[in-house]
C-alpha cells in the first residue's frame, strides 16, 4: 500500500486543538487528507487548507487508506468506528486518542476479530509541536501497520515504536506523564518559595530552567541501579543525607507560609529508608514502595 502511495491519503476523525494540529501537518507534508469531526465547523481551517471535509465518518473512512482517530476518549472511539468496521477492513487504523494500556489491548483485539491493522500511539507533545523536530510519538501494535503508515507519522513528529504489544505506548504515554506532572508540582512549589523573597517568576525561571536540565539526566544513572536491582551502585549522595536534607527543605517552606504538601510524601518515604537500614543507598530505593515487581521480566 505505502510503496504504491508515497503520499497516502489519511483520514482524520476528531478535530479539537491536537486533531487539528494532526491534519494540518499531514496536509504540509503533502499527504491528501480527509476530516471529520462530529461539530461539523471544527473542520473549517484544515478545509481552508486543504482538507476535504467528509460528511459523516462513513464517508470518512472508506477515503483514508490510514484512519487516524483523535477523540474524547476511549468510549468516543467505540462509539465512532462500530458501525463502520466493514469499510474499515484492510485499513489502517492509527489510534492517538488518550487511552490505558488495556483500553489498548481492547481496541487491537476488536480491530483483529474486524481485519483491521491496528496501530496504537501516545502523543509526547502539545499541538503547536506537531510537525516540529520537538515532537515525538510513542507507537505500539501491528509491525505491518508501522510500515504502511510511516511515511504519514513521520509528518507528525519522531516516530518511536515500542512493539507490537499494543498496550506499550499507553502504557509509557501515561509514565511520561507521571513523571511531568510530579516536576511541574516542583516547580510551582519552588516558585511559591522565590516569591516569599520578592524574586519573581520571570526572574527565576531562567535559572530554574537550567537546573531541571541538568537534573532530567538523573534518569540515566537511576535506571542502571534500578535494573541492577543494587541501590548502592555509584551512589553520591546516600539517603541519610538526603532525607536530613528534605526535612530541613520542608521546614523552611512552612517558616515562609508555604505548604510543602507537594514535597512532604517523598520525604516520608526517605525517612523510612533510613529507618529501614537502607541509608547508605541512593534514594532509588523509594521505588520498592510503590510496586512489587522489581524485574522488567516480571510484566511480561
Amino acid at each position: 500500500m505505502s510503496e504504491q502511495h508515497p503520499h497516502p491519503p489519511v483520514s482524520v476523525l476528531g478535530l479539537g486543538t491536537m486533531g487539528t494540529a494532526l491534519a494540518t501537518a499531514l496536509l504540509g507534508a503533502g499527504h491528501p487528507v480527509t476530516v471529520w469531526n462530529r461539530t461539523q465547523t471544527k473542520a473549517d481551517p484544515v478545509v481552508a487548507g486543504g482538507a476535504a471535509r467528509a460528511a459523516d465518518a462513513a464517508e470518512a473512512v472508506r477515503a483514508g487508506e490510514i484512519v487516524l482517530t483523535c477523540l474524547l476518549d476511549h468510549t468516543s472511539v467505540h462509539d465512532v468506528l462500530d458501525a463502520h468496521t466493514g469499510a474499515l477492513a484492510g485499513r489502517v487504523l492509527v489510534n492517538v486518542t488518550n487511552t490505558t494500556p488495556e483500553e489498548s489491548a481492547e481496541l487491537a483485539a476488536w480491530a483483529a476479530g474486524h481485519g483491521i491493522d491496528f496501530l496504537d500511539g501516545g502523543i509526547m507533545a502539545v499541538p503547536p509541536q506537531i510537525g516540529t523536530p520537538e515532537a515525538f510519538v510513542l507507537y505500539s501494535g501491528s509491525r505491518r501497520a508501522l510500515d504502511t503508515a510511516r511515511t504519514a507519522l513521520a509528518a507528525l513528529g519522531d516516530v518511536r515504536y515500542l512493539g507490537t504489544d499494543p498496550g506499550l505506548a499507553a502504557l509509557q504515554d501515561m509514565a511520561l506523564l507521571s513523571a511531568m506532572y510530579g516536576m511541574y508540582g516542583g516547580i510551582l512549589h519552588a516558585f511559591a518559595l522565590v516569591r516569599t523573597g520578592g524574586v519573581s517568576a520571570r526572574e527565576f525561571a531562567p535559572v530554574l530552567a537550567r537546573w531541571l536540565g541538568g537534573a532530567s539526566g538523573l534518569a540515566v544513572p537511576t535506571a542502571e541501579q534500578i535494573d541492577n536491582a543494587d541501590y548502592a551502585l555509584d551512589v553520591t549522595s546516600n539517603v541519610t543525607m538526603q532525607a536530613a536534607a528534605y526535612d530541613s527543605l520542608c521546614d523552611l517552606a512552612r517558616a515562609r507560609g508555604v505548604d510543602p504538601l507537594l514535597l512532604e510524601p517523598f520525604g516520608g518515604l526517605l525517612r523510612r529508608r533510613v529507618a529501614e537500614g537502607h541509608g547508605h543507598e541512593d534514594a532509588t530505593g523509594v521505588i520498592d514502595y510503590l510496586t512489587t515487581t522489581t524485574s522488567p521480566g516480571e510484566h511480561a
